[in-house]
């Protein structure tokens, strides 16, 4: 369990991306009411009670002290607040009921239009910004992969190679984890054992485990030669004179030329004191090489953890890609890795309702969204989640559910279709259905991050 202090900066995350996506959604909302001459009455960002409020011309803006959505109230609509007391009347101008169907379509279009946007220009920063870093296969395939408890439950052995998934060559080693492979139908990875070609079915629930926080090493990491990056102040390494870009090839006399090796054997010895023989470049400029020419041969001993760590970073000597892209190049890399997250949230939702995927594993709440932020600020892993947030929201507001902004798309849809506009009683009625399945949803998706998380 994390300690106040990580749970403040998981908690500070989740508030800031939740308050800018809800706001630029209702923005959305409020902006094409506004310019179709509607009377927006209140915009609000997070749920009563009110904490700040103010009002500019006809709207009160207010932020609310529960953070976990918001609204805009225009006059004359049937929402979640279900005030229906004007609606014995004539229509205003100003109303929205007294606006042409399309109008109003494009008013509850807004919010997922604005959030689409932003996951978009979202990912095209973060693509043009950073470009692209990621291990090629034919570089992991140097050694193959070592299989952590998911991928030694598949059937991987260490030493693997992986040619193909589904058929189809893998290009980048973060492939194998790409859910849009996973979620295919009769999906397998093809392997290449000693010389033997051989097919690893992956299982269609196989999926819910990437929900879990499962790393590389849970499931499959490259095998990789490495050096010692930054020490940890205080541990065992520091007090012992290891420096970063040492090379460990020895503990207490077993070869560990390998990381994974290194971590096997380094974990027998949880709490006690091992000898490590290690090779020490003497141009540091060459330490990133493969292969030391030029070293000198130390050994020390070293203080091993209760937790079987000796306190440093490691730094693989795998040779990464590294592609940067121009802004023009990052729009459409950045917009496929945008849709690619709704394309994701179809498949999943397809595999659950054919009960090939478990809800209560694969839905995630506000703590387990909170949990994925990390107990450091990272910038970049914030941005590239609320990107990856406004999609999913974008998407989940599509949905044809009374109360969501999908439902009323249906109903506004059928109007033009049909020229026949649902009764006020009739969008009265479906807005409380909507909202029972929302507060039913919302509450099983609370009560299942908990039992996640403690139980």
């Amino acid at each position: 369990m994390e300690n106040s202090l990580d749970i403040i900066v998981m908690v500070g995350q989740l508030i800031l991306a939740l308050s800018i996506l809800v706001g630029v959604h209702e923005g959305g909302h409020m902006l094409a009411a506004k310019f179709f001459g509607m009377r927006v009455e209140q915009f609000s960002i997070g749920f009563p009670p009110k904490i700040f409020g103010f009002k500019w011309g006809e709207t009160v803006y207010s932020i609310g002290a529960i953070p976990l959505g918001g609204f805009v109230k225009i006059s004359g609509m049937i929402d979640e607040s279900l005030d229906t007391k004007s609606l014995a009347e004539e229509p205003k101008p100003w109303e929205f009921r007294a606006k042409p169907a399309w109008q109003r379509l494009i008013v509850m279009l807004g919010g997922i239009i604005v959030n689409v946007i932003v996951g978009i220009i979202i990912f095209i920063l973060l693509t043009y910004s950073l470009g692209e870093t990621y291990y090629s296969m034919d570089e992991v395939n140097k050694y193959g992969v070592v299989p952590g408890p998911l991928g030694k439950e598949l059937g991987f052995q260490t030493g693997d190679k992986i040619i193909a998934i589904n058929g189809e060559p893998v290009e980048k080693f973060s492939d194998i984890r790409d859910p849009n492979r996973l979620l295919e139908s009769n999906s397998y990875f093809t392997v290449l054992r000693g010389n033997q070609k051989i097919d690893i079915q992956i299982p269609s629930d196989f999926i819910e485990n990437f929900s879990r926080d499962f790393s590389d090493a849970d499931f499959l990491a490259p095998i990789q030669k490495f050096m010692v990056g930054p020490l940890t102040k205080g541990r065992g390494a520091e007090k012992a004179g290891l420096k970063p870009g040492d090379r460990i090839m020895e503990v207490n006399d077993k070869p560990v030329e390998f990381y994974h090796e290194f971590k096997q054997e380094i974990g027998k010895y949880a709490g006690q004191t091992v000898r490590l023989d290690v090779r020490r470049p003497l141009d540091e400029k060459k330490a990133l090489e493969p292969e030391l020419t030029d070293f000198e041969e130390v050994s020390m001993n070293v203080e091993v953890g209760e937790d079987s760590i000796v306190g440093f970073q490691v730094i693989s000597l795998l040779k990464p890609n590294i592609v940067k892209y121009s802004f023009l190049e990052a729009i459409p890399k950045g917009t496929s890795r945008a849709f690619s997250v709704v394309w994701v949230n179809i498949k999943a939702f397809g595999k659950m309702f054919k009960g090939e995927l478990s809800p209560t594993k694969s839905l995630r709440g506000p703590l387990g969204i909170m949990k994925s932020f990390g107990v450091t600020w990272d910038w970049i892993r914030f941005w590239t989640l609320t990107g990856l947030i406004s999609m999913v929201l974008a998407f989940m507001n599509l949905l044809p559910i009374p109360a969501l902004d999908g439902g009323h798309v249906v109903f506004l849809t059928y109007e033009i279709i049909s020229g026949r506009k649902p009764s006020d009683k009739f969008l009265e009625n479906a807005q409380k259905v909507g909202m029972v399945l929302l507060l039913a949803l919302m509450v099983f998706v609370i009560f299942n991050d908990i039992i996640q998380e403690f139980f």
